[in-house]
């Protein structure tokens, strides 16, 4: 009997499941709410207890169709995640230069937390929604989403907030990087959630002292980090170009933009940089011309605090690694709550 009535609540849940409603793990939470304000001394039917289910379940729907704006309120159960990320270094392996734009993903899907507001972040999988990919510092990533579209697809149970940022530590991975820790549990939240333009990174605020403070106060000091934080992570420039089509900017930081490593900085420090003489916005280039730099990155070289940090780095790749590792992860989880560590390597 117990057997059948599992099969039975089960289905129940798929059914809802399959109609929009809660995700199949969520039935069980749900149900042994309603079980618990039951008395003990009156145990429930079988009838009983399948009606309750059924009616826990309408609820919920009903509840989300008066509330759009209702987040998908339990977390995905049974996911594989070493077979999400294997797919995602699959996609990878198509192409390699689309590994720093999957970084890329993870990084503004998580750098728009606010400490002071509570939002923002990675957790409500936000940059899904067209409107978040039309913000500035956002040019190209709807690329990136649509890489991811095929994965949503045949992990149904998996939340946006979750694969763009797995896809970030398997790119890391996949360029010679660090394995980084990550943990699941980001849930789908409406677009009303999103937070608004402006909270990434600027590459020039018209002059170093603007810029530098843009950095700090304006994008990085608001997430929480400090610093050594935002040198750390600036490393990251190792990876891919910057488009003209995208940001305005052209080039790569490096000669080996597929490699994370701490090349940028050696090369940040070493090399001498001279304004690019071009019609496009202010950049700098190396005696090549090949390879460039922006103004937010030239800060990085020139402010003192910052560049205690840079010349560390330059010096000592594996003391980078860490710091990146402990930087970015951090990233990802700002603003998430209950999540979950995998084995994702």
């Amino acid at each position: 009997m117990m057997l059948r009535l599992a099969t039975t609540i089960a289905l129940l849940a798929a059914g809802a499941a399959a109609f929009g409603g809660v995700r199949p793990g969520a039935m069980r939470r749900t149900t042994a709410v309603r079980m618990a304000a039951v008395p003990p001394a009156v145990p429930p039917s079988r009838r009983e207890m399948i009606q309750r289910a059924a009616l826990s379940i309408a609820g919920v729907l009903a509840a989300q169709q008066l509330s759009p704006a209702m987040p998908q309120a339990f977390a995905a159960e049974g996911i594989d995640y070493k077979a999400v990320a294997a797919d995602i270094a699959d996609v990878i392996k198509v192409d390699i230069n689309r590994a720093p734009t999957l970084v890329r993903l993870a990084w503004h899907s998580s750098g728009t937390y606010s400490k002071k507001d509570k939002d923002g972040g990675s957790y409500e999988g936000t940059m899904r929604f067209a409107a978040e990919q039309a913000h500035g510092a956002n040019a190209g990533l709807d690329q990136a989403v649509n890489w991811m579209a095929p994965i949503i697809k045949k992990y149904p149970g998996i939340s946006h907030g979750d694969l763009y940022t797995l896809a970030g530590v398997v790119a890391v991975k996949a360029c010679g990087g660090p394995v980084i820790p990550w943990k699941s549990g980001r849930v789908d939240a409406a677009e009303e959630t999103m937070a608004p333009d402006g909270r990434l990174p600027a590459a020039d605020k018209g002059s170093p002292e603007a810029t530098a403070a843009g950095l700090r106060g304006d994008v990085f000091y608001r997430m929480g980090f400090n610093d050594k934080d935002i040198v750390a992570l600036s490393g990251a420039h190792a990876l891919g170009r910057c488009h003209p089509d995208a940001s305005g900017y052209d080039g790569p930081w490096t000669p080996t933009p597929t490699t994370l490593n701490n090349a940028y900085f050696s090369l940040l420090l070493n090399v001498p940089w001279t304004p690019k003489k071009w019609d496009g916005p202010f950049q700098y280039e190396d005696p090549s011309g090949k390879l460039m730099m922006l103004p937010s990155d030239i800060v990085v070289r020139d402010d003192p605090k910052f560049a205690k940090y840079a010349k560390m780095y330059a010096k000592d790749g594996k003391l980078w690694e860490k710091d990146f590792t402990a930087a970015f992860n951090k990233l990802l989880e700002l603003g998430c709550s209950g999540l979950t560590a995998q084995e994702w390597a």
